[in-house]
């Protein structure tokens, strides 16, 4: 089936299109649309694709579902659209990033400026109902979303890949460590992050040092 999709990952995706799990797939998603209030907009579910090419792709950020607030979601994992409040989680992100490199915390939450440069923003599942979290797992979106992370693992390098709680990092077994930077820790949620295993964990720097010694571009957290 043909998926509107940046031209960079068509190619190397299009064989997952054809697969009859993302049929199956592609058909609940046009129902839920039409029949039910479904984030983010239809435009954006690719957007993490769309805002980072395969080629520009250097770090990767694991996380699950779409916000499901009104507003929220805008296609990139932890971001949401300018003016819409910042949710807890990407509250400490912006606190550790703080910490970690003296940066101040932005006003928007907004992660597109993250994504075109470099940082692919991926959501395990790409859908959610409105105000139903987990809704729209189990139906496709998780196997599909395993084989862009072994596509990234298996045809490019020197790629860093943050797997922040237990879900991500068992998401990220099929990546190649050996060539590439895996940074795990706690989840940046208020639950997780209270325990301890988030704050002080210093991706941010950690991912630019590593880029920096493989002759990449740093990211401007």
């Amino acid at each position: 089936m043909k998926v509107v999709i940046a031209e960079s990952w068509q190619q190397r995706l299009q064989a997952e299109f054809d697969k009859p799990y993302f049929l199956t797939l592609a058909q609940f998603i046009r129902d839920e649309y039409s029949t039910q209030s479904v984030y983010p907009p239809g435009r954006l579910i690719f957007n993490a694709f769309d805002k980072c090419s395969f080629d520009d792709a250097r770090v990767v950020i694991l996380g699950q579902d779409p916000y499901h607030g009104e507003g929220q979601a805008n296609g990139l994992a932890f971001s949401v659209a300018d003016g819409i409040t910042k949710p807890p989680s990407l509250v400490n992100i912006f606190k550790e990033i703080q910490d970690d490199l003296g940066k101040p915390v932005p006003k928007s939450g907004n992660l597109e400026r993250w994504a075109e440069q470099g940082v692919m923003l991926l959501n395990s599942t790409l859908t959610v109902r409105a105000g139903q979290a987990g809704s729209h797992q189990g139906k496709g979106w998780e196997a599909f979303t395993d084989a862009v992370i072994k596509l990234i693992s298996d045809e490019k390098q020197h790629v860093v890949f943050m797997l922040w709680g237990a879900y991500a990092q068992k998401k990220g077994a099929v990546i190649d460590t050996k060539k590439h930077l895996v940074l795990t820790s706690k989840h940046p949620s208020p639950m997780a992050a209270q325990w301890g295993g988030w704050f002080g964990n210093k991706h941010f720097s950690q991912a630019n040092e590593y880029l920096r010694s493989n002759g990449l571009p740093e990211v401007n957290w």
